[in-house]
């Protein structure tokens, strides 16, 4: 293998990569062993032939054949007792071969820095030999996957392996721990010993460690009045079998213990040299949404040298994970034109809930009787996830009207002050909690907002409000939570943002167990700054609504006809009033 081939970010041939070579060795070895095996047997029936009896096996008498039955008695009960005490300390792993698992590094996308990093981390791994003696470094033993759930830190592991071609031993914490005192750190230490012996027969093997802080907790100030075995002691074993894997075999203890025995009756300059082998070569991965609660020990250099972050995909990672995916599902021709817009609406959704959200279109093409999904059942699917079921009420018509007026209120504001979102679903239908909603998101990806944004958003979420103070002449409690959502946005802008009279941050105050809000309101200064804010949001909303009572109407129709105007149908609503009142 040449070093050059380390440089790239492709995965290494298996078959000129050191894990290849080392397994081809080992293939070789068990079969002349086979080989070795079968002659000793075939020698051994050729005797017991002309012996005229099977050499080895006793010949039992009429009362030894009689006590049979009480022996295989004492045995069974022997068994039942011991074995379960043997099995309980058991590595939980479960093992697969690589042509059992059906992920491969083509099916992950959306994170292409992590997956590059990975397959270099990978390639250390398969030329672990040529990478310590040519180069004289150590290989990467342990790296973290960290991030939000649902990321594809599992996935990623599981294309590794296949990619490896090496076994991948998968084990959850959770399997580790024990009702028996010490069981729990035995089971650690059977995993390694299991991953140990498999990558030596195998050429390498990969162990992933699914939500690892369950065991590798900090220890600080968790170690007193929970025994031993706590968590202190857990990760202490931990932290040992992670640099166990230079421990030699059985078979290489056994004879180096002789060779030292022997070594005792010769002098100093004849001694016997004892048996080395070179360290296993194990990949160690542990996956966990929590990285900061893991014990420091566990992220130096040695164990897990590198920590790969995985965050929520992108616009454009989305697109590519929902084109990818679509390949696999029955769908109109449409959907596949619409996965940019669908990419675009999906913001801070993870790989896993991209995947659901078509799978539920699917469902909800099943229900109609279609063999594919079409974009209504993908609207359809992202509103149930999002907002829930729709559920059967019959409003009076009073209040019918009202809900739709408030409803027509929002989003007559999102649409004059908010020029850069998208309007998606205007509702008077019950979901969940809410009686009727305004689904509505930024036309562009945003990481940040400027103060005129925010402020938009704390208007919007007045218009219901102040709609029905216009239209009515008083307000109804459905706007109990627009006004929760206004007094948070307006206290983070007061009390985070520096987007008021001072510049100061509640955040930095160090009040136990208070949240920012509570923080902000709990002073007078903060609660006028946030009541100023609020008055002024709602002075001109107002204004926006008697100016533009035309197209609250227009909206507030067009609901009590449909209930419901997804996506363009709100704009369309919008510019129809706009151009009968020129």
């Amino acid at each position: 293998m040449k070093i050059e081939q380390l440089r790239d970010a492709r995965v290494l041939p298996i078959k000129v990569a050191d894990v290849g070579i080392a397994r081809e060795v080992s293939r070789q070895r068990r079969l002349s062993k086979l080989v070795t095996g079968m002659i000793f047997i075939g020698v051994w029936l050729w005797l017991s032939v002309f012996a005229g009896h099977i050499l080895g096996v006793p010949h039992l008498t009429r009362g030894e054949t009689q006590d049979l039955p009480l022996v295989a008695i004492v045995l069974l009960v022997g068994a039942v007792m011991v074995v379960p005490m043997l099995v309980s300390g058991r590595s939980p792993h479960v093992r697969y071969r690589p042509d059992e698992i059906d992920v491969k590094l083509a099916d992950v996308k959306g994170t292409p820095v992590v997956v590059e990093e990975a397959v270099r981390t990978l390639n250390l791994f398969l030329a672990h030999s040529t990478f310590r003696s040519e180069m004289g470094g150590t290989p990467r033993k342990g790296i973290l996957f960290e991030g939000p759930p649902g990321t594809g830190k599992t996935f990623l592991a599981k294309a590794l392996a296949r990619e490896a071609g090496v076994p991948f031993f998968f084990v959850s914490s959770s399997a580790f721990q024990s009702m028996f005192y010490g069981q729990t750190n035995r089971k650690i230490r059977s995993f390694f010993t299991e991953l140990r012996k498999a990558a030596r027969s195998e050429g390498g093997a990969i162990g992933f460690i699914e939500e690892i802080d369950a065991i590798g907790a900090s220890r600080g100030g968790l170690s007193q009045g929970g025994g031993r075995e706590g968590i202190a002691g857990v990760v202490n074993e931990l932290l040992i079998q992670l640099q166990s894997f230079d421990q030699p075999p059985w078979r290489i203890k056994w004879l180096s213990g002789v060779v030292e025995i022997v070594n005792k009756f010769l002098p100093a300059d004849h001694q016997l040299s004892k048996p080395t082998v070179p360290p296993a070569n194990v990949l160690i991965i542990g996956a966990t949404n929590r990285a900061a609660d893991l014990d420091p020990a566990l992220l130096r250099p040695g164990r897990f040298d590198r920590t790969l972050s995985f965050d929520l995909p992108s616009r454009a990672g989305r697109k590519e994970i929902l084109d990818h995916e679509l390949l696999r599902r029955s769908h109109d021709p449409e959907v596949e034109a619409m996965t940019d817009r669908l990419a675009a609406s999906t913001f801070a959704y993870s790989p896993a809930m991209l995947v659901h959200l078509l799978d539920e279109a699917l469902v909800w093409a099943l229900r109609r009787g279609a063999p594919a999904m079409s974009w209504d059942d993908v609207q359809k699917a992202k509103m149930t996830e999002e907002i829930g079921l729709a559920q059967p009420v019959e409003y009076t018509e009073a209040e019918r009207r009202a809900i739709a007026t408030h409803e027509a209120g929002h989003a007559t504001v999102a649409w004059l002050v908010g020029k850069a979102r998208r309007l998606e679903v205007l509702s008077i239908v019950k979901r969940g909690g809410a009686l009727g909603l305004l689904a509505h998101s930024d036309t562009e990806e945003r990481f940040t907002q400027t103060e005129s944004e925010l402020r938009s958003l704390v208007q919007i979420s007045l218009g219901g409000m102040v709609a029905e103070q216009v239209f009515f002449g008083e307000r109804s409690s459905g706007a109990a939570g627009d006004l929760k959502y206004a007094t948070t946005v307006a206290a983070q802008m007061i009390g985070s943002m520096g987007m008021g009279d001072t510049l100061i941050s509640y955040e930095a105050l160090q009040v136990g167990g208070s949240n920012l809000v509570a923080k902000v309101l709990s002073s007078d200064e903060g609660r006028d700054a946030v009541a100023r804010l609020l008055a002024e949001s709602r002075v001109e909303v107002t204004k926006l609504i008697e100016t533009n009572r035309h197209i609250v109407e227009a909206l507030r129709d067009a609901l009590l006809d449909r209930d419901e105007l997804v996506g363009d149908e709100i704009g369309d609503a919008i510019r129809g009033s706009v151009s009968q009142r020129v």
